[in-house]
């Protein structure tokens, strides 16, 4: 799978929520200060060629659309993390965060909690 910049994802994250969109729309969804339009019609476009939007015509405009749910680019971003900084061990991914992030024990039980309830339902 492609990875997407950061524009890209912004962009993304945006059709996920909304389920569809035309460029106006995501344009007003967008944080902080707003690109042009041409701008994020260009980004839409790129992620139409690369397989993650599609669209439907709508009178003279398109109505765009996610093809990858957003659960599937999730999962593949976060193997990339665990493999690429973390010789794809999950517990030193955990550690390096319990580390930096001063997650709490509580947190830390809670994770624990999570990881039993979905191997208990796998």
């Amino acid at each position: 799978m492609k990875q997407l910049t950061k524009a890209e994802e912004e962009i993304m994250q945006i059709l996920w929520q909304l389920e569809r969109a035309n460029v106006k729309t995501i344009i007003e969804h967008l944080k902080g200060e707003k690109p042009a339009y041409n701008t994020v019609s260009t980004i839409v476009r790129i992620l139409e060629s690369k397989g993650f939007v599609g669209y439907e015509k709508v009178g003279k405009g398109h109505i765009y659309f996610p093809l990858l749910p957003q659960s599937e680019y999730s999962n593949q971003s976060i193997s990339k993390l665990v493999n690429g900084y973390f010789q794809g061990s999950f517990k030193s991914m955990v550690s390096f965060f319990m580390q930096k992030n001063d997650i709490s024990t509580s947190e830390l039980e809670e994770i624990r909690r999570e990881i039993e309830k979905n191997n208990q339902e796998s």
